[in-house]
Order: structure tokens, then sequence, then C-alpha cells
């Protein structure tokens, strides 16, 4: 290789086009020479006479021709040089703009990969809550049904002077169905929403519904009231203000908040939501029925009994206009004025709405469901307060009655209601005989003790009460202890055989009076109502 061939491929590629540049204005200066001398030797040619001197000129003008197709054909190299430098420049911009792209990409994707790690530790965290929140419940669940016997209220005693008035829980009692939902009314007024039966609540807040039930029931209202409030402000953002979804949940958070005795915002939240529902749903809907059925018991709850009392017959009427006049709906709701209207002494009244709700049970859900035995306590205890004994007294017979026969199957000499044995008890504590004899030759009167319903118990404390009043303290004696023992045993099997037991003790019944007080006892009100209140 010559030494300039081997300093040419040390030159760069700017080196090379310059000298190219170089050279083409060299072949271009040397192309314009060779034309101009072309240019003399024909004209020369044209005044040359002799044929040696032309032919002399012919052959220099040939040879100079070549010598012009030469940098003609050199210029054309040099042109192709240049353009293929002016392509390769541009292959190098594109290529790092790719590259420039590349590194783009590769960032994305590193950002995107950062974004799925994120999000599948959050989802991992999430599944955790699930799970955490799934045993909770099941937690919540298990207890609700240890609680379902577990609660032993004793009857209160009505004090001399007492004004009459039923107190709140009296009114409107959160005491659970017997086919309730599982979930204990007593620190949460809004699980209630759960059971309503005029207005189903949403799908899309109906998870939400049943957490804030759940945080409400353990007393979280820390937790409930602000799942709420977000919820609500996030469906005023979707759907707006006016918006049946948001009188929904309106209605949710006024039941937590009077489940914390904040009656002011209850009320102003209640009142928001029948505006919502009324212009939304129309003046006659269940819904408005639910809400103002929700604003009656809320005036209930704070002793506001005439400004509950045209809401609730309000909702009367649009249940009866929509539901029909013999619906079970419009039979709580008739439960429900009727106890406002017994706290204002409206005995007639009160009547005439019980036995509405009676027949309509009766009628649509038969003698064997619990809000006809619900009904016909509140109805005796309406008697009570009209010194109407007898009746009230036939009234709680026939509960017991009744749940004797669900129970057993039948009434004859040997199987008796409680309330038979209880009688025979109290004329047997009249006449001498040996107070060695165990009871339970008398009858099997405690198998009653395994009708395990808090309406039952409730009725069994009553007619106590009652026969406390009269004089019969050995029935009221009988029927309190059946009462007492029914509700341990539930949750104690052991319990059972220690009812039979008491029978064979041989303490007289003076001796198992003597720590008694035996003033009168106030009766115990149930509400025919799947808990009062309503989403």
């Amino acid at each position: 290789m010559y030494p300039r061939e081997e300093k040419l491929d040390k030159l760069s590629q700017e080196e090379i086009i310059s000298n190219t540049k170089l050279v083409m204005q060299g072949l271009e200066a040397l192309r314009n020479e060779h034309n101009s001398i072309l240019h003399s030797l024909l004209e020369t040619i044209k005044c040359l006479k002799k044929d040696e001197e032309a032919n002399l000129v012919h052959e220099k003008s040939s040879l100079l021709r070549k010598s012009v197709e030469m940098i003609e054909l050199g210029l054309g190299e040099a042109q192709l040089m240049m353009a293929l430098s002016n392509h390769l420049t541009a292959v190098e911009s594109e290529k790092q703009k790719l590259r420039a792209q590349v590194r783009r990409l590769c960032q994305e994707n590193q950002w995107l990969r950062d974004e799925l790690a994120n999000t599948q530790q959050k989802l991992q965290h999430s599944e955790q809550n699930v799970a955490q929140l799934e045993e909770e419940k099941k937690h919540l669940e298990f207890m609700n049904q240890l609680k379902k016997y577990d609660e032993d209220v004793s009857p209160t005693e009505e004090k001399e002077g007492d004004s009459g008035k039923d107190n709140l829980d009296e009114l409107f009692p959160n005491e659970e169905d017997d086919s309730g939902q599982g979930i204990p009314h007593q620190h949460s007024s809004a699980a209630a929403a759960a059971q309503q039966g005029g207005y189903e609540i949403p799908a899309r807040l109906r998870t939400l519904h049943n957490l804030v039930i759940q945080y409400a029931s353990q007393g979280r209202y820390e937790v409930a009231v602000p799942l709420c409030k977000q919820a609500l402000e996030d469906l005023e953002k979707t759907s707006g203000h006016d918006h049946p979804d948001v009188a929904t949940m309106l209605n949710i958070l006024a039941l937590v908040y009077r489940d914390q005795n904040k009656y002011k915002e209850a009320a102003h939240l209640l009142n928001d939501a029948l505006s919502i529902r009324e212009k939304t749903l129309g003046k006659d809907h269940p819904a408005v029925a639910a809400t103002l059925n929700n604003l009656a018991v809320l005036y209930g709850k704070r002793g506001k009994y005439r400004e509950a009392e045209p809401l609730c017959k309000r909702a009367l009427e649009i249940r009866e206009k929509v539901l029909g006049k013999d619906h079970p709906d419009v039979a709580k709701q008739l439960n429900n004025l009727a106890l406002l209207c017994q706290n204002q002494g409206k005995y007639d009244e009160v009547e005439y709405y019980y036995c509405r709700a009676l027949e309509i049970y009766q009628a649509r859900l038969g003698p064997d469901d619990p809000n006809v035995a619900k009904t016909k306590n509140n109805l005796a205890s309406c008697y009570l307060k009209q010194g109407k004994y007898k009746a009230a007294e036939q009234l709680y017979k026939d509960i017991l009655t009744q749940a004797h026969v669900k129970e057993f199957g039948s009434v004859d000499d040997d199987h008796k209601p409680i309330w038979m044995h209880a009688e025979e008890r109290e004329e047997m504590s009249k006449t001498p005989h040996n107070d060695s004899t165990p009871y339970s030759e008398y009858g099997g009167w405690y198998k009653a003790c395994r009708v395990n319903s808090p309406t039952v118990n409730t009725t069994l404390r009553n007619l106590g009460a009652l026969y406390r009043r009269q004089g019969k303290l050995e029935a009221a004696e009988t029927l309190e202890d059946c009462a007492q023992r029914s509700r341990r045993q539930g949750l104690d099997p052991a319990n059972q055989t220690k009812v039979a037991q008491l029978l064979k003790e041989g303490d007289t019944p003076e001796q198992r009076r003597k720590g008694r007080e035996t003033p009168r006892s106030s009766v115990k009100y149930e509400s025919g109502t799947e808990g009062g209140e309503e989403a």
C-alpha cells in the first residue's frame, strides 16, 4: 500500500468530503480550461487550409475531448461521493433519533414495571384486608348468634307516681326479630336498614352499606362516619346532589348519627333525603315512606310524639296506596303509629291500629309468625294502660299457648302450656300439702323453658308482672323463673337439667319469695316492625 493511500485511510469523513470538494473545484477549473482550448482548436481548424496541419489539430482536439470526458467522469464520481455523504449523514441522524426513542421506551418500560410492582403490592394488601374482614365477619356472626341467647333483660319495676310514658327503648325497641339477620341492634339502629322491605338499597351501595353497619355495630363510629361521608361526596360528584342514591346514603348516615344521639344532624340529613326522594321518585314512592318512617322514629326517640304522628300517618297512607291495605309492611307501619299514639294516651286509636296490624299478620303470615305474637304483646300493653287486665291476660295466654303448640304440637293433660302450670302451682300453694313433694309430679311445665324466643320470654315476664299485680305470687314466680332459665339455656345445655332440679328443691314458695321484691313490674313492649328504621 502506498503511503498516500495509508494517509487517506486515516482521514475522517469530514476531511474526505472537504478534500473531495477541493478536487471538484480543480476539476471544474480544468474542464473549463480544456473547453476553452478545444474551442480555440476548432476555430483554428476552420482557418487552416493545409491538410497536415488540420490533422494535427484534429488529434489534439480528440485528446482534449478524452481529457474532458475523464474530467466529467471524475466530477460525476465526486458528486456521487457527496450524495453518499449526505445520505450517510441522514442515516446517522435517523440512527440518533432511534437511539433516543429506545432510551425513552426503556425508561417508560422501567416506570411501568415499577407501577406494576406497586399495584401488585396494593392488590396483595387489599386481599389481606379482605381476608381479615371475612374473618371478622365470621367472628361477628358467631358472636351475634351467641348474643341472641345471652341477653337477659330483667323486667324493670314501676315506681309510684310514674308519668305513664313509655321510654324510647320501649317505643321503638331494638331487639332482633327471630328471623333477623344477626346484627346487634343495641349498638346500631342503622342495621335495621338491611331489613327494610319498601325500597331496596342500590347494588353499588350495598357493600358499603353492610360495611358501615359492621363498624357501627361495633361502636366504631370514627370509621363508619368517614366512610359514609366519603361515599356521599363521591356520589354527589358523579351523580349530583339530587339523586336517589344520594338520598339512600343520607339515610344511612342519619341513622349512624342517631345512634350517637346526634339528633339535630340526623334530622337535617333525613329531611334532605326526604326532599330528594320526593323530587326524584315522587311523593307516593315506598322510599319516601321509608324516610318518613325514619323521621317519625327519630322524633319518637326525642319524645316528640305529636310531631312524629303525622309523619307516620303519611308513611302509612303511602304504603296502603302502593302496597295495598293488607301488606305486611302496612302492618309494620300500623305498629309504629300505635306506639306513638299510646305514648299520647290515645288508646282508642292504639287498639284500632294494633287490631288492624294483627289481622294483617295473621292473614298474610300465619299465626306462628313472630310479628303476630309481638303485636299481641303490644296490644296487651295497651289494655293494661286502660286497666283491662282480663283482656291483656288473655292475649298473653294466647301467645304462650301458641308457642307451646308450635313446640310440642298439642295441649292436653300431659302437655299443658306454661301458664296453666303456673296457675296450678298457685292453687296448690294455697292448700296444705307436703312440701317435700317434688313439683315435677304435677306436670313437666319446665319443658316450656326450651321455647327460647325473645317474644315468648317477654310475654312470660309481662304475664308474671300481671300475676304479681293480682297477688298471684307463686304463678308469677313460676313464669319469671321460666323466662330467666329459658334465656340462659340457649348457651349452656347443662342448664336444661337444672330447671327440673329446681322443682325438686325442698324450699317452700314462701322461702323462695323472700329474696324478691313484690312491687308491680312494668310491662315490656315489643314492636311488630323490623327494627323501625329503613334505608
